[in-house]
């Protein structure tokens, strides 16, 4: 055989064992064929495992995926008349200030708010301290104040505008705006 006749035989060949290399086997065959090993992974009539690693990560990468889905929350709530940040936000705000002091060129707008008891300058001051109060956490944890900016609204942005005890807690917030 020539050369030519061998490559366009392997040409041939070639898709072929693509396909049959890359078959699927249906649940029902699956169950008939063989077991799971409890990780995901399965096994086929010849004691071969197939399957992909799954939830195989680093410590590291485990870390870097909880702050990353901390940091998607980004109000903080405060209790009413209060502005100390309670520690059950200590995770989310440790996220936010861990990314900032890891990208020191990224600029965070932290926004006071109030519900509307009280007269509005009380509220705007009110929202002031609430802002503050994230800032000097984020500020503990090391992220320059250059990074953050305050601005309070007072009660004049509410996220909720029942008249209800839960209406007014929502109001109750400061906000993380990248």
């Amino acid at each position: 055989m020539d050369l030519n006749k061998l490559l366009k035989a392997m040409l041939v060949a070639l898709p072929i064992m693509a396909i049959s290399a890359c078959s699927s086997t249906s649940e029902s065959e699956t169950d008939a064929m063989g077991s799971t090993n409890g990780s995901g992974s399965e096994l086929n009539g010849g004691g071969v495992q197939t399957g992909g690693i799954g939830g195989m990560l680093t410590p590291e990468e485990q870390q870097r995926q909880q702050l990353e889905q901390l940091r998607k929350e980004h109000i903080i709530y405060f209790d009413f008349d209060r502005s100390e940040v309670q520690t059950e936000y200590a995770a989310v705000l440790e996220a936010h200030g861990t990314y900032l002091v890891e990208h020191p060129s990224v600029r965070v707008l932290i926004e006071g708010h109030a519900d509307e008891r009280g007269t509005p300058e009380y509220n705007i001051a009110l929202g002031e301290r609430r802002a503050k109060a994230v800032a000097k956490y984020l500020q503990g944890m090391g992220v320059q104040p250059s990074q953050m900016s305050i601005v309070s609204y007072g009660e004049e942005k509410p996220l909720d505008f029942t008249r209800t005890d839960e209406g007014f807690a929502k109001n109750r917030r400061a906000v993380l705006v990248y």
